[in-house]
């Protein structure tokens, strides 16, 4: 099976002041489409530059990521945008909505760039998403008039609406009440099993790995530990080997 994303040997480095400081240490990992994949460690363990990495949002020191088979470490920023704004979605855990806009016109946000739709085929996509996720009633409030669940369910509807083969979420469930998380995560998952989007976490939240069926463990900039879920709801957890041998081929041992 071919890979949503593949990265390989990846190294990340930032320059503070004078100091480098080692973000993400020689990175190999591939992930299959439609997974609900978990990247969980502690705080500084690297996650969210790792999902930052696999979102074009930012570029590795060295080594490659692929996204659908497109070597994307030597795009330029127009052409990563153009990625982005067909196949990347994005969840964040303070929402990102733009307060002045309503519901509706957030979703529809990320899509004004998409010059090969026309204003009815956005707002046909505007109002499907919003449908799903439950919010169709709400289309024309703005986000103080929404709950915290409710705002994250927008930014749900705003992630799908690119109709994208990979939703990023970075720590989605730390704004959430617990119930709510858990409220969430279910919408998620059955989004995932309908549509096959494959999801892809950053997280400290047990909620989340409790809901995914791959797990990733990363620690000091490295990959510990790989995670799959039988159908017995079963983990099997094999400890990453050097260089870190990728998700995939881990799940054919």
């Amino acid at each position: 099976m071919s890979s949503v994303v593949r990265i390989e040997r990846v190294f990340k480095e930032y320059l503070l002041g004078e100091q480098t400081v080692q973000a993400l240490n020689d990175i190999t990992l591939a992930i299959e489409p439609g997974v609900f994949l978990a990247i969980s460690g502690p705080s500084g363990s690297g996650k969210t530059t790792l999902l930052n990495l696999i979102g074009c949002i930012d570029r590795p020191s060295s080594g490659d990521i692929y996204i659908n088979e497109q070597n994307v470490s030597q795009k330029s920023a127009n052409e990563l945008a153009d990625l982005r704004a067909r196949s990347i979605g994005f969840i964040f855990q303070t929402f990102n909505l733009l307060p002045v806009l309503s519901a509706a016109e957030n979703v529809e946000y990320p899509l004004l760039r998409r010059k090969d739709l026309s204003t009815t085929d956005r707002k046909r996509r505007v109002n499907y998403f919003l449908d799903i996720v439950g919010l169709g009633k709400y289309a024309d409030n703005r986000p103080n008039q929404l709950s915290g669940g409710q705002r994250q369910r927008v930014a749900i509807a705003r992630a799908l609406a690119v109709k994208p083969a990979i939703v990023l979420a970075d720590e989605p469930t730390a704004n959430l009440d617990k119930a709510t998380g858990i409220e969430i995560l279910g919408l998620m998952k059955k989004i995932n099993e309908h549509l096959g989007t494959t999801f892809i976490f950053s997280t400290h939240d047990q909620k989340v790995i409790d809901h995914a069926n791959r797990l990733v463990k990363i620690e000091d900039g490295g990959i510990k530990a790989f995670g799959i879920r039988n159908q017995k709801s079963n983990w099997h957890i094999a400890r990453a080997a050097p260089h870190a041998v990728s998700a995939t081929e881990q799940n054919s041992q």
